[in-house]
C-alpha cells in the first residue's frame, strides 16, 4: 500500500528543512561563475537560461561543466544534509532545492529548467533512480536526438520507477517536481510538437533547449537571442 507523507515530523524541522533546501537550491552557479570567468552574463547570450548547457554557449568547457556539477550537488547535499533529522525533512528539503533553482531569489524568481538540480535530488535520495534516468536519458538521446525530449521522458519516468521500486513517497516527490519541470519545458513542448526543436548536434534554428544533463556541444557559435 502506499506510504504517503504524513507531516507528523515536526512542522519547525520540515520548515526549516524547505528553506534551507530553497535557499541552496537558489544559488546560481552559471550566473556566478560566468562572471568570476570574466564571461559576461550568461542570461544575455543563447537561450538566457543560467543552465548548464546555456553556459557552454559562452564556449567555456569547464565553466559548463562545473556549473552542471554545482547545480546537481546543490540538491544532493540539501539531500543529504536534512536526511540527518529524517527521511520526510530530506524529502522537503530536495523539493525545497528543486524550487530554488527553478524560482531563485536573487534572480527574481526567475531561474533554470530544474534538469540537473532534479537529477541531484533523485542521487541524494535514491541512487538507483538516479542511473535509470541517466540510462533513460541516453537511450531516448541516441534514438531521437532531441536533448529537451530526452529530459522529459526520463522526468516523466521517473515517478512510475519509484512505485516500481516500492519508493511511494519518493514516487509523490518526483511527480510533483516532474510536473514542475514539464511546465518549465513548455516552450520545448511547443516547439517539439511543431517540429522546430533543434537537435544535439544539429543547426540552431530556433532558440536552444537546455536539458542536456551531458552538456552535449553543438557546433554553431552562440546565439544572442535577448
Amino acid at each position: 500500500m502506499p506510504d504517503p507523507i504524513t507531516w507528523s515530523h515536526s512542522l519547525p524541522y520540515l520548515l526549516m528543512a524547505l528553506l534551507f533546501g530553497y535557499l541552496l537550491g537558489s544559488t546560481p552557479f552559471g550566473l556566478i561563475l560566468t562572471r568570476i570567468a570574466g564571461l559576461g552574463d550568461v542570461r544575455a547570450i543563447g537561450s538566457g537560461n543560467i543552465g548548464a548547457t546555456n553556459v557552454l554557449r559562452t564556449g567555456n568547457k569547464l565553466i559548463a561543466a562545473l556549473t552542471l556539477l554545482g547545480d546537481l550537488l546543490k540538491g544532493t547535499v540539501a539531500v543529504v544534509v536534512a536526511n540527518e533529522w529524517g527521511s520526510e525533512t530530506a524529502n522537503v528539503a530536495g523539493m525545497g532545492a528543486f524550487l530554488g533553482h527553478l524560482f531563485p531569489l536573487w534572480l527574481g524568481f526567475k531561474g533554470g529548467k530544474g534538469v540537473a538540480t532534479f537529477l541531484g535530488v533523485l542521487l541524494g535520495l535514491y541512487w538507483p533512480g538516479f542511473l535509470l534516468f541517466g540510462f533513460i536519458w541516453l537511450a531516448t538521446a541516441y534514438i531521437t536526438r532531441y536533448s529537451s525530449l530526452s529530459a522529459l521522458i526520463a522526468s516523466g519516468l521517473t515517478p512510475f520507477a519509484m512505485i516500481g521500486f516500492g519508493e511511494w513517497q519518493l514516487a509523490e516527490l518526483f511527480a510533483v517536481l516532474a510536473a514542475l519541470l514539464w511546465l518549465k519545458h513548455k516552450p520545448n513542448i511547443n516547439r517539439l510538437i511543431n517540429g522546430t526543436e533543434s537537435r544535439i548536434g544539429g543547426k540552431k534554428e530556433t532558440p536552444p533547449s537546455d536539458d542536456d544533463p551531458t552538456i552535449v556541444s553543438e557546433t554553431q557559435p552562440p546565439e544572442q537571442t535577448l
